[in-house]
């Protein structure tokens, strides 16, 4: 196994703020409950991650499994990365390593990366091509809700929160298998996820 070498990160995450915490209407709320429940938040700041290429933490109670039957593993080639940006997809994969979000496989399954540019134009987005895998993996039997449904139990409530989990797709713990199918291959060499 072998893997080029990446330089060390200082720091997986920016800091929040009180002030990057933004809730409440000024029409609809008092500036008592938007100020209460601004500190409410960052008594459990603990929870939030920063901007940027922020690292979140693994979640917990949640398995991913990816069923493909007996297909044989799929081993794609390493894609190239434009070289602007491999000083930052270096940094964020010495983070995940870091923050023990992948490891280092030698798994037979490999699909390619794919860096994507955040809206904000400097950071990047990890995307990984596993259209192959999804071709060969079981679709699973579970009723999703229906919007009808959850907007008919939304319009019963007095008070709604709307989160938005930072890359969730990095946190899910994966079974053995399922952390073996969904290795990706980098020019950094072969990872999983943890």
């Amino acid at each position: 196994m072998e893997m080029a070498v990446l330089p060390e990160v200082t720091q997986s995450t920016e800091e929040v703020t009180l002030e990057d915490i933004h809730v409440g209407d000024p029409a609809v709320n008092t500036a008592e409950e938007i100020d209460r429940l601004r500190r409410w938040i960052w008594r459990h700041r603990h929870l939030l991650i920063g901007k940027g290429n922020a690292l979140p933490p693994a979640a917990r109670e949640i398995v991913c499994d990816i069923d493909v039957g007996d297909a044989k593993p799929i081993a794609q080639w390493v894609r190239k990365v434009a070289p602007q940006f491999q000083e930052k997809l270096s940094d964020l994969i010495k983070g995940l390593l870091g923050a023990r979000i992948i490891n280092m496989s030698t798994s037979p399954w490999a699909s390619p990366i794919v860096v994507i540019i955040n809206k904000n134009g400097i950071d990047i987005r990890l995307c990984i091509d596993y259209r192959l895998v999804n071709s060969l993996t079981r679709l699973m039997i579970y009723p999703m809700p229906l919007i009808n449904d959850l907007l008919e139990d939304l319009a019963k409530v007095l008070w709604s929160c709307s989160l938005d989990m930072a890359s969730g797709f990095w946190v899910v713990t994966m079974t053995d298998r399922a952390r073996a199918i969904s290795a990706f291959i980098t020019p950094f060499g072969l990872f999983e996820w943890n």
